[in-house]
């Protein structure tokens, strides 16, 4: 990130990186339920580009903004929480 602005890569890590640990191992980082980014917040995200990329999601998930994701998934697909 530059100057604290997101880059299109982190973003795209987004909906492609999966969650490689704890009780939603193996779910795309973009499809992690609010309260387990939530619980992150509150403990301390982890060290490294996993902590950067969860702080990151928090933030969209926590602004409403989640959606603006959809368009950099496979197939331009919507994720779990965008129904339909």
């Amino acid at each position: 990130m530059v100057g604290g602005s997101p880059g299109g890569e982190q973003l795209r890590l987004l909906v492609t990186r999966t969650m490689p640990f704890g009780k939603h191992k193996g779910t795309l980082i973009a499809d992690l339920p609010g309260n387990y980014l939530n619980w992150f917040a509150r403990e301390g995200f982890p060290p490294g580009e996993i902590g950067r990329l969860l702080a990151l999601m928090h933030e969209l998930n926590h602004n409403g903004l989640a959606s603006l994701l959809d368009p950099l998934r496979p197939g331009g697909r919507r994720g779990r929480r965008g129904g339909a």
